[in-house]
């Protein structure tokens, strides 16, 4: 396990979405900062499981750093940020920053939570495919990630 700011990948190494290494969609869903309430995230990650794809839920109280690590150790397709505390602003664009420091930029990046209708531009422009709000329906998120990585792989 690299330790937080350790390079962990070769810069420019792009991750191809649905790659040979493995059929399945792969989904890490992260719950970073402070945030303590990870029932939505729960929620999704067995909608998403339930729906064929392979979750890998990295618990709470993750930094930017340990949910990108966790992104390439995985091999992910996709990576689902579960933020209720507030601070999307700050944590969505480090995470973002982050993983094209480290040249994973093939990676679909979603956000959910309590996201104020103001802020979902700023964070599409920083480079989120998709941003969900409280009452989303659990399939439009699936038809979403199925959608768009499929997209990523054409």
């Amino acid at each position: 396990m690299a330790l937080a700011g350790v390079p962990i990948a070769k810069p420019g190494r792009a991750m191809p979405a649905a790659s040979p290494a493995h059929s399945k969609i792969r989904v890490v869903v992260a719950k970073p900062g402070l945030d303590g309430h990870d029932r939505g995230a729960k929620i999704i990650a067995r909608a998403l499981r339930d729906a064929g794809m392979e979750v890998i839920y990295t618990g709470l109280h993750q930094t930017p750093e340990q949910i990108v690590e966790t992104v390439i150790q995985e091999d992910a397709d996709a990576v689902g940020l579960s933020i209720l505390s507030g601070a999307h602003m700050t944590l969505v664009p480090r995470v973002v920053e982050l993983l094209r420091e480290q040249g994973v930029e093939n990676v679909l990046v979603t956000v959910g939570g309590t996201i104020p209708a103001e802020d979902i531009p700023e964070l599409k422009g920083l480079g989120v495919a998709e941003v969900f709000t409280p009452g989303a329906p659990t399939q439009a998120i699936v038809d979403f990630i199925r959608t768009a990585t499929a997209e990523r792989v054409d």
